[in-house]
């Protein structure tokens, strides 16, 4: 699927009366009724967010990595990053998306939203991210200058207090979770070839 595959993205027009310009979305209507309905598509959309997270049955091991709204011209629009144990394909992605789309329509309005799945190379986005890929290289970019600079490159050796470890050809770095800006995985295929490398050679040693 590639380092960071996007499945959907799509506009949807929930039966708002106005008139419409193009793939601009323009919306001819009163301020304070495009408000409102924006207000219910983002309570809708954060309650099926959670509700999703949680169905075990219908979503199993799928995660929530981040989520993002952000309102423009009375338009909504909605973006969603997943992630599952043994990778996201595009199948899983529509039925998330069509699963928001249902909530969303009972609330009229206009919106755009955007599932994709979080890729090899995953955001990091809560201190526990951290701590769960200690030994999987990463880049993190902090907004303060940390050892002479801004991006930092190594493995993640976990967290150590408020601090990410990571560690660089110059040791340890300990970088405050305050000062990170962003953060991902940095995807290695040569750590992928040399683990095919042992599966291939395990049938061999066991037998």
């Amino acid at each position: 699927m590639g380092l960071r595959p996007v499945a959907i993205i799509g506009y949807h027009d929930a039966g708002v009366a106005g008139a419409w310009a193009g793939p601009a979305l323009r919306c001819f209507e009163g301020a304070e009724t495009k408000t409102i309905v924006t207000a219910d598509l983002t309570a809708a959309f954060e309650r099926e967010l959670d509700a999703i997270a949680h169905d075990v049955r219908e979503f199993p091991e799928v995660e929530i990595v981040s989520r993002r709204v952000r309102h423009a011209r009375g338009t909504a629009e909605f973006a969603v990053t997943v992630d599952r144990q043994g990778g996201v394909d595009v199948d899983l992605c529509e039925r998330i998306a069509a699963r928001i789309n249902a909530a969303l329509e009972p609330c009229g309005g206009v919106y755009s939203l955007e599932v994709q799945s979080a890729g090899l190379e995953r955001p990091l986005v809560r201190p526990a991210d951290y701590q769960r890929f200690a030994g999987r290289r990463a880049r993190v970019v902090t907004n303060l200058t940390v050892n002479g600079g801004k991006t930092h490159r190594g493995v993640l050796r976990g967290l150590r207090g408020e601090s990410a470890i990571l560690q660089t050809d110059g040791g340890e770095l300990p970088l405050p979770l305050a000062t990170i800006k962003s953060a991902h995985l940095e995807y290695d295929p040569r750590a992928d070839l040399q683990r095919d490398k042992r599966q291939r050679k395990r049938p061999h040693a066991d037998g």
